[in-house]
């Protein structure tokens, strides 16, 4: 196979070109890295197929743009700043997702350099490190305790603490979102988000509620927003 086949034509003997035998190994370190990223993450379930494919291939792809731009300082810059304005997933990621992306680059980036033991380290490291945290490190989120809740009452009752003994009776937390009027103002719409003690029931709940409001609309419905997502 010729040497120049693999040659630019922007090359110029003063400047360095990597060889077919180091992007290879490059590349082949940053298929590892990749892959033990990605079944690190699938371990813990949770993710996509196309997610997990993207984050293998992800070290490998930032690798060869690196190896590209080596001494360019200004197309580096540029590089930056494209994969800044990527969108690596159509549907908003939670913080675990970014974090593994940032990591995969971060590989990547490293491997690119030529530092092949360094971003080994790295991967192993941080890949070991973010799967003992969130194996061990995790919050009991119950999606089945937290809860939307809306109460309406009417204008002559004040809403600022009618309903703090009730709340501190049957939630483990509680907080008003937002104050809505209705009903040309004759009516207020209050909007909590709660989290329902274990042993709470629900319908002992609004019927307390029920008392304090003079029977008006009530709605416990589930919260929409996930806990995982930023």
């Amino acid at each position: 196979m010729p040497d120049n086949l693999f040659g630019g034509i922007f090359d110029s003997a003063s400047q360095s070109v990597i060889s077919v035998g180091a992007f290879l190994l490059c590349i082949g370190v940053s298929l590892i890295i990749g892959l033990f990223l990605a079944v690190i993450h699938g371990y813990q379930a949770g993710h996509s197929q196309s997610f997990l494919v993207t984050l293998a291939l992800l070290p490998a792809v930032v690798c060869v743009v690196i190896m590209m731009v080596n001494g360019n300082v200004g197309a580096g810059v540029a590089v930056a700043g494209t994969f800044s304005l990527v969108r690596f997933r159509s549907a908003p990621g939670t913080a675990k997702e970014i974090s593994a992306i940032f990591l995969a680059m971060g590989a990547g980036l490293i491997a690119g350099m030529g530092y092949l033991a360094y971003a080994l380290l790295f991967a192993l490291i941080l890949g070991t490190a973010g799967f003992v945290y969130h194996r061990f490190c995790r919050y009991k989120y119950r999606p089945e305790q937290c809860k939307t809740l809306s109460v309406t009452i009417p204008e002559n009752l004040d809403y600022g603490d009618v309903f703090e003994e009730i709340l501190r009776q049957f939630t483990k937390s509680y907080e008003l979102e937002h104050v809505k009027t209705s009903n040309m103002g004759s009516l207020f719409k209050l909007t909590y988000r709660v989290e329902l003690q274990a042993d709470a029931s629900e319908k002992e709940l609004i019927d307390k509620l029920r008392c304090r409001n003079g029977n008006l609309e009530i709605v416990l419905s589930k919260r929409e927003t996930p806990a995982g997502e930023l």
